[in-house]
């Protein structure tokens, strides 16, 4: 998600200060902090080819109306729906609550703006990331959970010239152990990149891969820009440069298309999934700088028609 494209995180100070407590020592694992957790939640998510069709809709996870009218415009009812969350921000079980009610599985991005990756390595922030644990493994449900997404842009203050690939890989992988040691085993992490763009600066995002064991599924970040832009030019060589690294399922995390050849694209991103025989996708669906949403008639029913091909979870 580009800068132009950053969801408000109107929560995260207010419940930051009422659960997080720094703890003492930076060494410490979390787990010296709490008490021993309960055995794990064990769940895994079924990783067929086109299985999930997901959506962000502007004023997640404050409310799920968006989400709802996001259905009632494409006849489509995500199976995922995503949310961006803010460092420190705790677990959103309301909202989370709502997406299993709705048959869905929460996606959580969470950004780590302004932090110093190197100090999650160093254990700063054990006892926050414990809780946030807890609080999922609580939860109960099937959770995917994201960190740090499109590392190999330039835009964020984790990402590619603002903090290094190695900061990066030890401080994902610091997290998933802290998520591990506390038996939230019910979350599926996506590595979520964005799509490489050579002229732009965007390079292949190898530098900043975790490890298979650290990584469930891979996320790509991309948006058709123009009426040129097909799936093969657009997704194509990132997919080529992850095959390099993992046979791990492949969703297209973060996607959208504007103007008058929406249609079109969307057409051709559901034929590209179904060639490349990914996971899914997920539609960005607001208003920002472009509108990306879903509201003519041409772009609807080209949703929609993408969509009655699809098997997924919950049909």
């Amino acid at each position: 998600m580009k800068p132009w494209r950053i969801a408000t995180i109107a929560t995260a100070l207010a419940a930051a200060a009422a659960v997080i407590v720094v703890a003492g020592r930076h060494d410490q694992s979390a787990a010296a902090h709490l008490a021993s957790p309960p055995p794990a939640v064990r769940i895994t998510l079924p990783a067929e080819p086109g299985t999930y069709l997901g959506a962000y809709a502007p004023g997640v996870p404050g409310s799920y109306a968006n989400v709802t009218e996001f259905t009632k415009a494409t006849g489509v009812r995500p199976n995922v729906v995503v949310y961006y969350s803010g460092w420190q921000e705790p677990f959103q079980v309301s909202f989370a609550n709502q997406v299993a009610k709705h048959g869905a599985v929460p996606v959580v991005q969470i950004q780590p703006t302004g932090i110093d990756l190197s100090a999650i390595v160093s254990g700063r922030y054990d006892q926050y990331l414990a809780l946030y644990a807890q609080a999922v493994r609580t939860y109960g449900h099937p959770v995917i959970m994201s960190f740090g997404h499109e590392m190999n842009g330039t835009w964020y203050s984790w990402s590619n010239g603002n903090s290094s690939p190695k900061a990066f890989v030890a401080a994902w992988r610091r997290i998933v152990n802290l998520f591990r040691s506390n038996g939230a085993d019910n979350v599926t992490w996506m590595w979520t990149v964005n799509v490489i763009e050579p002229q732009a600066g965007i390079p292949d995002p190898q530098a900043w891969w975790p490890g298979s064991s650290y990584v469930t599924w891979v996320g790509i970040d991309g948006y058709y820009t123009s009426p040129q832009e097909q799936f093969v030019s657009l997704f194509g060589p990132t997919i080529v440069a992850i095959r390099r690294l993992t046979n791990d399922p492949i969703l297209i995390a973060e996607t959208g298309a504007a103007g008058a050849h929406q249609p079109a694209s969307i057409a051709d991103l559901f034929a590209g999934i179904r060639s490349y025989q990914l996971l899914g996708l997920i539609w960005f669906d607001a208003d920002t700088r472009k509108d990306w949403q879903l509201i003519s008639l041409p772009a609807t029913a080209a949703f929609r028609l993408g969509a009655e091909a699809y098997p997924r979870v919950g049909s």
